[in-house]
């Protein structure tokens, strides 16, 4: 593994020295918030000590990339392929846009998760959430799938506005209660078997990076919200 000490160097000297490494392994001591990091990475395998700067692995497009801690906004920018992994939360509007690969966040993520997430042909993006998500989790979401497991949370793991403007995809909630105030483009009902069959092997891949194990997640179920293609976009519109 090549290690490359980040202190002293900007977000584009550190990208064109990843780039240029013979090192499939890549390991990046003392990030301090440097942007951009591993933007449209198709190969090698990054692990990051420190704290990554926004947009971390943008337009990602196969590599991996493992963060020893938390990261900041922006996260997955675009992704099209590929894994990021944290081992800490992460900030604002992971996986805006993705449409393809997955993030698995062990702890927390801020506002507008997954918003404007998408799914194309064979790509299908997929987060999973450890903790708790803010307000505006899947706003807009156009495909690809939202797991939250709440793990360490007494109410519902999701803030305000959960799924405003869904229109594809699915979010998993694991909670003994739905938000309060979902809105009405989201239809809500308990996981059937099919479903968690369909989730089993995501939460498998996820338990295998944070040490995880099925029983971890007895005791409360999960709901799936999915459009409701009887009523989109209803309480966008004023009436007439």
């Amino acid at each position: 593994m090549l290690t490359i000490q980040a202190s002293s160097r900007g977000y584009r000297e550190l990208n064109e020295a990843i780039t240029a490494a013979q090192d499939q392994d890549i390991l990046l001591e003392g990030v301090l918030g440097q942007r951009f990091l591993g933007a449209g990475l198709s190969e090698k395998s990054l692990t990051i000590h420190g704290i990554p700067g926004n947009a971390l692995g943008a337009y990602l497009d196969g590599a991996r990339i493992h963060v020893c801690g938390n990261a900041q906004d922006a996260t997955g920018d675009t992704m099209n392929d590929g894994q990021i992994i944290i081992d800490g939360s992460c900030g604002d509007a992971a996986g805006y846009a993705m449409r393809g690969g997955r993030i698995y966040i062990r702890g927390n993520a801020g506002y507008r998760a997954g918003i404007h997430m998408k799914a194309y042909q064979e790509k299908l993006p997929v987060m999973v959430i450890g903790g708790r998500a803010g307000s505006f989790l899947g706003e807009y979401q156009a495909g690809g799938i939202i797991i939250v497991l709440g793990l360490g949370e007494e109410g519902v793991p999701v803030g305000n506005f959960c799924g405003t403007g869904m229109h594809g995809g699915r979010i998993y909630l694991r909670t003994a209660s739905l938000p309060a105030d979902l809105p009405s483009q989201v239809a809500a009902r308990q996981a059937e078997p099919a479903d968690l069959e369909a989730i089993a092997p995501i939460l498998e891949d996820y338990g295998r990076h944070f040490g995880l194990a099925a029983q971890d997640l007895e005791g409360k179920p999960f709901y799936v919200l999915e459009p409701n293609t009887q009523n989109p976009y209803h309480q966008l519109y004023t009436p007439n």
